[in-house]
């Protein structure tokens, strides 16, 4: 495809939210380039390659996931929006999935795309809190798909609600794993929309993982006619009058557009704005996040099940008194994570996943990371990968040392440093700055947000982000 100097909009990143986009803009007959530094499209949620094995990078769950039929939700206006048939999605539900705390997991509370096994397990568990929690539930239920953010913390409010305090914290834990950029705590607009992904809603992964998501929205954005170049990043904006006026790229090239979109972050975007003092322009930029992680992936030859970990999709641990979700002191934080089995997932007769997977998610500091020396680094990562899957194997039945490490055929790990290398986000922070901008406005007048900083989160947030940023800053201006 010829490649041009000036575009109705141009988009920086192609993620999920920059992909979406481009569509939607692409749709409307606009003339639209996506700029990417990297050679492989999906950001924050993209894959790589090791050893002849695909994995996927952030791909958890698809949240925000319902059955055919049901109206009014995120699913649904996403396949609207972009015009596609959810059969093209190809989701597969999660089998169940647990958040469990105490040593050994011995407080667990259960949960299924079906909110009623979550409602029965709360009240199992906590027989004192259920209508308090029915309670919080419906006030979630009724904060539809963008809440006001910067109102409440997510505990002020929680705590009007839910009086045990295991409790609270066994609800918070997955929506600040999923979703937090903050320390502690964490806005209620954003806990209330990843409440409403994860338990009202419910999990749900294609057969083979985020891949043929993102085949999917290439096939759709050059069908409508966007131009994507990929290994070639926007190394400046330049700003004039107050607004953008020309995309500087890494090659020296200039770039103009009408509208920009750019969901790369919002301390990453105001970086690039130049001179710098346009970039806070009546407010300083936002902050960068400090909520990184590692992720350590066992390889086995044999499915989970044959461990007798074959029930659970993805567990959420915390093994102390507590929940504590900040920046640790030490280069991991082992007594909490997240766990994900791919092969968990009911997919369809006759199909599963060729080798046993074993994900864990850990807290970790950016800084220890991306200070240490490349042995050194080496060796860390080496020590705490054993850590940190010792740490999540608490959480499931009992397996010999032995017997695991014979069934074992490859492992990976990755760090805050690895993340800031392959994504650019500032501390390797993957939900960005904790300051979001729902409206998507920067100093700049035709400089927009989308994606995590903009406010909306996971796979379907992403989209879904892209693509009101794109109706609302591009296609109601009529730009072009």
């Amino acid at each position: 495809m010829n490649s041009r100097s000036d575009y109705d909009v141009a988009i920086i990143g192609a993620g999920l939210a920059g992909l979406a986009a481009g569509i939607r803009v692409a749709h409307f007959g606009k003339r639209v380039c996506i700029f990417e530094r990297h050679n492989a499209p999906g950001g924050l949620n993209s894959f790589y390659s090791l050893e002849g094995r695909k994995f996927d990078v952030g791909l958890h769950a698809v949240t925000n996931y319902v059955r055919p039929g049901v109206k009014g939700t995120a699913l649904g206006r996403l396949l609207r929006q972009l015009r596609l048939e959810r059969e093209q999605l190809a989701l597969c539900e999660q089998k169940q999935s647990r958040v469990a705390f105490g040593p050994r997991g011995e407080q667990a509370l259960r949960f299924t795309n079906e909110f009623a096994v979550f409602e029965s397990e709360v009240a199992r568990l906590f027989p004192a809190e259920i209508d308090g929690f029915r309670r919080l539930a419906e006030v979630i239920r009724g904060t539809g798909l963008a809440p006001e953010t910067g109102v409440a913390s997510a505990r002020t409010v929680f705590r009007r609600y839910i009086r045990d305090p295991l409790l609270e914290d066994m609800l918070l834990c997955p929506l600040m794993f999923y979703g937090s950029a903050s320390e502690h705590d964490m806005d209620f607009g954003q806990a209330a929309l990843l409440f409403q992904a994860i338990f009202l809603e419910g999990l749900a992964r294609p057969f083979e993982g985020v891949r043929p998501i993102l085949r999917l929205l290439l096939e759709k954005y050059r069908a409508a006619g966007g131009e994507r170049r990929m290994k070639c990043g926007v190394r400046r904006i330049v700003a004039r009058g107050g607004r953008a006026a020309a995309l500087i790229l890494d090659s020296g090239e200039e770039i103009t557009a009408n509208e920009i979109l750019s969901t790369i972050g919002g301390p990453e975007t105001a970086a690039l704005i130049d001179p710098p003092a346009a970039a806070a322009a009546g407010a300083p930029p936002p902050p960068a996040g400090v909520i990184a992680y590692v992720e350590t992936m066992a390889i086995f030859k044999c499915q989970p099940a044959e461990f007798g970990w074959g029930e659970d999709t993805i567990v959420f641990f915390n093994d102390s008194a507590r929940f504590t979700y900040e920046q640790p002191a030490q280069p991991v934080d082992v007594r909490s994570g997240v766990i994900c089995l791919p092969n968990n997932y009911s997919y369809p007769p006759g199909q599963q996943l060729p080798e046993g997977l074993f994900r864990v998610t850990s807290l970790a500091p950016y800084a220890y990371w991306a200070n240490l020396p490349e042995a050194a680094y080496r060796e860390e990562k080496a020590r705490w990968f054993a850590a940190v899957q010792a740490s999540a194997r608490r959480f499931f039945p009992p397996v010999a040392d032995a017997a695991l490490a014979a069934a074992t055929v490859a492992t990976d790990m990755y760090t805050p440093r690895t993340v800031e290398r392959f994504t650019g986000r500032r501390n390797g922070a993957i939900y960005g700055s904790p300051e979001k901008a729902l409206s998507g406005t920067t100093p700049l007048a035709n400089l927009h947000l989308a994606g995590t900083d903009q406010g909306l989160l996971g796979i379907v947030g992403a989209m879904l982000s892209g693509i009101m940023m794109a109706n609302q800053h591009v296609l109601q201006k009529g730009s072009g």
